[in-house]
Protein backbone atom coordinates (compact mmCIF):
# COMPACT_ATOMS: atom_id res chain seq x y z
CA UNK A 1 0.00 0.00 0.00
CA UNK A 2 1.19 3.20 -0.83
CA UNK A 3 1.75 6.45 2.16
CA UNK A 4 -0.86 8.17 -0.66
CA UNK A 5 -3.52 5.81 0.00
CA UNK A 6 -3.32 6.79 3.67
CA UNK A 7 -3.10 10.39 2.97
CA UNK A 8 -6.20 10.30 0.84
CA UNK A 9 -8.43 8.38 3.42
CA UNK A 10 -6.89 11.01 6.22
CA UNK A 11 -8.10 14.04 3.80
CA UNK A 12 -11.55 12.53 3.58
CA UNK A 13 -12.39 12.37 6.99
CA UNK A 14 -10.65 15.82 7.87
CA UNK A 15 -14.70 17.25 8.72
CA UNK A 16 -15.77 13.97 10.44
CA UNK A 17 -12.43 14.50 13.04
CA UNK A 18 -13.90 17.66 14.00
CA UNK A 19 -17.36 16.15 14.45
CA UNK A 20 -15.92 13.34 16.12
CA UNK A 21 -13.71 14.86 18.51
CA UNK A 22 -16.23 17.70 19.52
CA UNK A 23 -18.45 14.58 20.57
CA UNK A 24 -16.04 13.05 22.86
CA UNK A 25 -14.85 10.19 20.60
CA UNK A 26 -11.34 9.63 19.84
CA UNK A 27 -11.67 5.88 19.07
CA UNK A 28 -12.49 5.60 15.49
CA UNK A 29 -11.40 4.07 11.93
CA UNK A 30 -9.02 6.04 10.00
CA UNK A 31 -8.38 3.12 6.76
CA UNK A 32 -10.87 0.78 5.66
CA UNK A 33 -9.52 -1.66 3.81
CA UNK A 34 -10.27 -2.49 -0.17
CA UNK A 35 -12.95 -0.03 -0.12
CA UNK A 36 -10.10 2.69 0.64
CA UNK A 37 -7.39 1.12 -1.64
CA UNK A 38 -5.90 -0.87 0.54
CA UNK A 39 -7.08 -4.62 0.80
CA UNK A 40 -6.52 -6.61 3.95
CA UNK A 41 -5.43 -3.56 5.58
CA UNK A 42 -7.57 -1.63 8.52
CA UNK A 43 -5.85 1.33 10.60
CA UNK A 44 -7.97 2.56 13.74
CA UNK A 45 -7.17 5.33 16.19
CA UNK A 46 -7.81 3.89 19.53
CA UNK A 47 -7.22 7.07 22.19
CA UNK A 48 -3.29 7.16 22.25
CA UNK A 49 -3.21 3.73 20.04
CA UNK A 50 -2.93 3.46 16.44
CA UNK A 51 -3.57 0.17 15.70
CA UNK A 52 -2.88 -1.62 12.15
CA UNK A 53 -4.41 -4.68 11.49
CA UNK A 54 -3.32 -6.83 8.63
CA UNK A 55 -5.01 -10.29 7.20
CA UNK A 56 -2.87 -10.89 3.93
CA UNK A 57 1.14 -9.20 4.02
CA UNK A 58 2.61 -8.00 6.36
CA UNK A 59 3.56 -4.60 7.34
CA UNK A 60 6.92 -3.07 5.08
CA UNK A 61 9.92 -2.17 6.79
CA UNK A 62 9.15 1.59 8.33
CA UNK A 63 5.43 1.75 7.16
CA UNK A 64 4.21 1.74 10.62
CA UNK A 65 6.43 4.99 11.98
CA UNK A 66 5.14 6.90 8.67
CA UNK A 67 1.69 6.32 9.74
CA UNK A 68 2.03 7.18 13.08
CA UNK A 69 3.00 10.20 12.12
CA UNK A 70 0.92 11.08 9.49
CA UNK A 71 -2.03 10.12 11.64
CA UNK A 72 -0.93 12.45 14.66
CA UNK A 73 -0.52 15.62 12.42
CA UNK A 74 -4.55 14.70 11.32
CA UNK A 75 -5.82 13.96 14.44
CA UNK A 76 -3.79 16.34 16.65
CA UNK A 77 -2.41 14.10 18.98
CA UNK A 78 0.83 12.10 19.41
CA UNK A 79 0.13 8.28 18.94
CA UNK A 80 1.59 4.81 19.79
CA UNK A 81 1.71 2.78 17.05
CA UNK A 82 1.00 -1.02 17.54
CA UNK A 83 0.88 -3.72 14.04
CA UNK A 84 -1.12 -6.67 14.54
CA UNK A 85 -0.50 -9.06 11.49
CA UNK A 86 -3.74 -10.92 12.24
CA UNK A 87 -2.41 -13.91 10.00
CA UNK A 88 0.33 -15.17 12.64
CA UNK A 89 0.47 -12.95 16.22
CA UNK A 90 3.33 -10.87 16.52
CA UNK A 91 5.59 -10.56 19.55
CA UNK A 92 4.03 -6.90 20.62
CA UNK A 93 6.99 -6.46 22.62
CA UNK A 94 8.86 -5.96 19.76
CA UNK A 95 6.80 -3.41 18.33
CA UNK A 96 5.36 -0.93 21.03
CA UNK A 97 6.68 0.22 24.53
CA UNK A 98 4.99 -1.72 27.54
CA UNK A 99 3.76 1.70 28.91
CA UNK A 100 0.97 1.38 26.08
CA UNK A 101 -0.51 -1.09 27.56
CA UNK A 102 -2.76 0.64 29.81
CA UNK A 103 -4.54 2.87 27.25
CA UNK A 104 -8.45 4.56 27.61
CA UNK A 105 -9.69 6.20 24.83
CA UNK A 106 -13.38 7.59 23.96
CA UNK A 107 -16.68 7.77 22.41
CA UNK A 108 -19.76 9.59 22.78
CA UNK A 109 -17.96 11.21 25.96
CA UNK A 110 -17.65 7.26 27.53
CA UNK A 111 -14.27 6.11 28.93
CA UNK A 112 -13.07 2.75 26.97
CA UNK A 113 -10.67 0.45 27.60
CA UNK A 114 -8.53 0.18 24.27
CA UNK A 115 -5.29 -2.08 25.28
CA UNK A 116 -4.15 -3.35 22.00
CA UNK A 117 -2.81 -6.13 24.11
CA UNK A 118 -4.50 -8.67 26.12
CA UNK A 119 -5.81 -12.20 25.54
CA UNK A 120 -7.43 -12.24 22.31
CA UNK A 121 -6.27 -10.66 19.27
CA UNK A 122 -9.87 -8.28 18.58
CA UNK A 123 -9.89 -4.60 19.91
CA UNK A 124 -11.83 -4.52 22.58
CA UNK A 125 -14.56 -2.19 21.11
CA UNK A 126 -15.20 -2.94 17.44
CA UNK A 127 -15.97 0.30 15.70
CA UNK A 128 -17.91 -0.60 13.11
CA UNK A 129 -20.95 -1.04 15.94
CA UNK A 130 -20.56 2.73 16.97
CA UNK A 131 -23.74 3.30 14.91
CA UNK A 132 -25.94 0.42 16.72
CA UNK A 133 -24.44 2.12 20.48
CA UNK A 134 -25.22 5.64 19.46
CA UNK A 135 -29.09 4.77 18.49
CA UNK A 136 -29.27 2.35 21.75
CA UNK A 137 -27.90 5.15 24.07
CA UNK A 138 -30.46 7.26 22.71
CA UNK A 139 -33.52 4.47 22.67
CA UNK A 140 -33.37 2.93 26.09
CA UNK A 141 -34.61 5.55 28.65
CA UNK A 142 -36.56 3.72 31.56
CA UNK A 143 -36.28 0.58 29.71
CA UNK A 144 -34.84 -2.79 30.22
CA UNK A 145 -32.11 -4.21 28.37
CA UNK A 146 -30.33 -8.00 27.31
CA UNK A 147 -26.96 -7.86 26.04
CA UNK A 148 -25.96 -11.50 24.09
CA UNK A 149 -22.54 -12.20 22.97
CA UNK A 150 -21.69 -9.24 25.06
CA UNK A 151 -17.89 -9.00 24.61
CA UNK A 152 -16.53 -6.33 26.33
CA UNK A 153 -19.87 -4.99 27.08
CA UNK A 154 -19.57 -1.84 24.84
CA UNK A 155 -23.41 -1.80 24.39
CA UNK A 156 -24.05 -2.02 27.90
CA UNK A 157 -22.30 0.79 28.77
CA UNK A 158 -23.97 2.69 25.81
CA UNK A 159 -27.59 1.99 27.63
CA UNK A 160 -26.45 2.77 30.92
CA UNK A 161 -25.14 6.39 29.90
CA UNK A 162 -28.69 6.41 27.96
CA UNK A 163 -31.00 5.59 30.85
CA UNK A 164 -31.43 2.37 30.89
CA UNK A 165 -33.89 0.78 33.72
CA UNK A 166 -31.68 -2.59 33.99
CA UNK A 167 -29.32 -3.93 31.54
CA UNK A 168 -28.20 -7.39 31.66
CA UNK A 169 -24.46 -8.88 29.82
CA UNK A 170 -24.53 -12.24 28.91
CA UNK A 171 -21.08 -13.91 27.78
CA UNK A 172 -19.22 -17.00 28.03
CA UNK A 173 -15.75 -15.17 28.68
CA UNK A 174 -15.03 -14.18 31.85
CA UNK A 175 -12.15 -11.74 30.90
CA UNK A 176 -14.05 -9.66 28.51
CA UNK A 177 -16.95 -9.37 30.81
CA UNK A 178 -14.29 -8.04 33.27
CA UNK A 179 -13.18 -5.27 30.75
CA UNK A 180 -17.55 -4.52 30.79
CA UNK A 181 -17.30 -4.36 34.87
CA UNK A 182 -13.83 -1.75 34.30
CA UNK A 183 -15.53 0.16 31.95
CA UNK A 184 -18.88 0.59 34.17
CA UNK A 185 -17.12 1.43 37.33
CA UNK A 186 -14.93 4.44 35.08
CA UNK A 187 -17.91 6.23 34.16
CA UNK A 188 -20.39 8.47 35.38
CA UNK A 189 -23.18 6.92 35.01
CA UNK A 190 -25.71 4.79 36.63
CA UNK A 191 -25.35 1.59 38.34
CA UNK A 192 -27.79 -0.66 36.38
CA UNK A 193 -25.76 -3.14 34.61
CA UNK A 194 -25.55 -6.86 35.22
CA UNK A 195 -22.78 -9.40 34.28
CA UNK A 196 -23.35 -12.84 33.84
CA UNK A 197 -20.94 -15.17 33.09
CA UNK A 198 -22.50 -17.72 31.09
CA UNK A 199 -23.36 -19.69 27.84
CA UNK A 200 -25.81 -17.28 25.80
CA UNK A 201 -27.68 -20.36 24.51
CA UNK A 202 -28.20 -21.71 27.84
CA UNK A 203 -29.14 -18.17 29.28
CA UNK A 204 -31.39 -17.16 26.55
CA UNK A 205 -33.51 -20.04 26.00
CA UNK A 206 -33.73 -20.22 29.69
CA UNK A 207 -35.09 -16.10 29.72
CA UNK A 208 -37.11 -16.65 26.60
CA UNK A 209 -38.96 -19.87 28.36
CA UNK A 210 -37.82 -22.45 25.96
CA UNK A 211 -35.99 -25.88 27.27
CA UNK A 212 -32.44 -25.78 27.42
CA UNK A 213 -30.39 -27.68 24.25
CA UNK A 214 -27.62 -29.73 24.25
CA UNK A 215 -26.36 -33.95 24.02
CA UNK A 216 -28.08 -35.43 26.37
CA UNK A 217 -25.84 -35.95 29.81
CA UNK A 218 -23.18 -33.66 27.95
CA UNK A 219 -24.64 -30.29 29.21
CA UNK A 220 -23.18 -29.98 32.59
CA UNK A 221 -23.77 -26.87 34.53
CA UNK A 222 -25.68 -24.09 34.08
CA UNK A 223 -27.04 -20.78 35.68
CA UNK A 224 -30.46 -21.37 36.76
CA UNK A 225 -32.61 -18.27 35.23
CA UNK A 226 -36.39 -17.65 35.24
CA UNK A 227 -38.50 -16.78 32.11
CA UNK A 228 -38.25 -12.89 31.57
CA UNK A 229 -38.79 -10.26 29.22
CA UNK A 230 -36.99 -7.31 28.45
CA UNK A 231 -37.65 -3.81 25.90
CA UNK A 232 -34.77 -4.38 24.12
CA UNK A 233 -32.58 -7.37 22.99
CA UNK A 234 -29.19 -7.37 21.74
CA UNK A 235 -27.91 -10.02 19.57
CA UNK A 236 -24.88 -9.85 18.27
CA UNK A 237 -23.09 -13.67 17.94
CA UNK A 238 -19.84 -14.68 16.12
CA UNK A 239 -19.86 -16.47 12.77
CA UNK A 240 -19.49 -19.75 14.66
CA UNK A 241 -19.09 -21.48 18.31
CA UNK A 242 -20.07 -24.59 20.37
CA UNK A 243 -20.65 -25.62 23.20
CA UNK A 244 -22.24 -28.19 24.85
CA UNK A 245 -25.43 -26.67 24.52
CA UNK A 246 -25.34 -26.66 21.03
CA UNK A 247 -23.48 -24.21 18.14
CA UNK A 248 -23.99 -20.60 16.99
CA UNK A 249 -24.05 -20.82 12.82
CA UNK A 250 -25.16 -17.65 11.56
CA UNK A 251 -24.78 -18.53 8.53
CA UNK A 252 -26.58 -21.82 8.50
CA UNK A 253 -29.19 -21.46 11.43
CA UNK A 254 -29.78 -17.73 12.43
CA UNK A 255 -33.22 -18.63 13.51
CA UNK A 256 -31.56 -21.18 16.23
CA UNK A 257 -30.46 -17.95 18.01
CA UNK A 258 -33.06 -15.35 16.82
CA UNK A 259 -36.36 -17.13 17.77
CA UNK A 260 -34.93 -17.44 21.76
CA UNK A 261 -33.94 -13.75 21.43
CA UNK A 262 -38.35 -12.56 20.43
CA UNK A 263 -38.91 -14.95 23.59
CA UNK A 264 -37.06 -12.63 25.81
CA UNK A 265 -38.49 -9.63 24.35
CA UNK A 266 -42.02 -7.85 25.32
CA UNK A 267 -44.54 -7.50 22.82
CA UNK A 268 -43.81 -3.83 21.31
CA UNK A 269 -40.14 -4.34 22.21
CA UNK A 270 -37.09 -4.64 20.04
CA UNK A 271 -34.61 -7.00 18.83
CA UNK A 272 -31.05 -5.93 17.44
CA UNK A 273 -29.69 -8.65 15.38
CA UNK A 274 -26.33 -8.63 13.19
CA UNK A 275 -24.70 -10.83 10.83
CA UNK A 276 -20.85 -10.23 10.59
CA UNK A 277 -20.36 -12.60 7.69
CA UNK A 278 -19.37 -10.90 4.41
CA UNK A 279 -20.55 -13.83 1.62
CA UNK A 280 -24.89 -13.53 3.74
CA UNK A 281 -27.03 -11.22 1.14
CA UNK A 282 -28.81 -8.92 3.81
CA UNK A 283 -32.33 -9.41 1.68
CA UNK A 284 -32.05 -13.43 1.93
CA UNK A 285 -31.23 -12.75 5.88
CA UNK A 286 -34.23 -10.23 6.35
CA UNK A 287 -36.40 -13.03 4.97
CA UNK A 288 -34.90 -15.55 7.34
CA UNK A 289 -35.62 -13.48 10.08
CA UNK A 290 -39.34 -12.15 9.19
CA UNK A 291 -39.59 -15.79 8.37
CA UNK A 292 -38.57 -17.19 11.72
CA UNK A 293 -40.67 -14.45 13.55
CA UNK A 294 -43.54 -15.80 12.09
CA UNK A 295 -43.26 -18.96 12.89
CA UNK A 296 -42.38 -18.54 16.71
CA UNK A 297 -45.49 -16.57 16.43
CA UNK A 298 -43.91 -13.11 16.89
CA UNK A 299 -44.29 -11.39 13.57
CA UNK A 300 -42.42 -8.06 13.43
CA UNK A 301 -44.05 -5.12 12.93
CA UNK A 302 -40.74 -3.08 10.82
CA UNK A 303 -37.62 -3.80 10.23
CA UNK A 304 -34.67 -0.89 9.82
CA UNK A 305 -31.37 -1.84 8.64
CA UNK A 306 -28.55 0.40 10.26
CA UNK A 307 -25.00 0.54 8.30
CA UNK A 308 -22.25 1.89 9.84
CA UNK A 309 -20.62 5.29 10.15
CA UNK A 310 -18.69 7.64 8.33
CA UNK A 311 -15.48 6.25 8.75
CA UNK A 312 -16.37 2.80 7.79
CA UNK A 313 -17.45 3.61 4.60
CA UNK A 314 -18.91 0.74 1.87
CA UNK A 315 -19.50 2.23 -1.88
CA UNK A 316 -22.18 0.02 -2.61
CA UNK A 317 -24.28 0.32 0.83
CA UNK A 318 -24.27 -3.13 1.52
CA UNK A 319 -21.44 -3.12 3.90
CA UNK A 320 -20.49 -6.80 5.26
CA UNK A 321 -21.51 -5.85 8.93
CA UNK A 322 -25.70 -6.42 8.70
CA UNK A 323 -27.72 -4.59 11.32
CA UNK A 324 -31.39 -5.22 11.80
CA UNK A 325 -33.16 -3.12 13.60
CA UNK A 326 -36.99 -5.15 14.89
CA UNK A 327 -39.58 -4.10 16.36
CA UNK A 328 -42.16 -6.50 16.76
CA UNK A 329 -45.78 -6.55 16.58
CA UNK A 330 -47.60 -5.22 19.92
CA UNK A 331 -49.75 -8.29 20.08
Amino acid sequence: MHDSTFSAALQRRRDWLDAWHSEGTDIYRLLHGAVEGAPGVAVDRYGPILLVQTWREPLAEGALQEWVEQAGQAVGAELTGVWNHREKPIDFERWFPLDALDAHGHELGLQFDVRPRHRGQDPLLFVDLRSVRRRIRGAVAGKRVLNLFAYTCGVGLAAAAGGAQDVLNVDWAGSALAVGRHNAERNDVPDVQRFLEEDCLAAMRQLGGLPVGGRRGKRGRFTRLAPDAFDLVVLDPPRWSTSRFGAVDVVRDYPGLFKPALCCTVPGGTVVATNHVPSVDLDDWLEVLQRCARKAGRPLAEVEVMTPEADVPSPDGRPPLKVAWCTTAAG
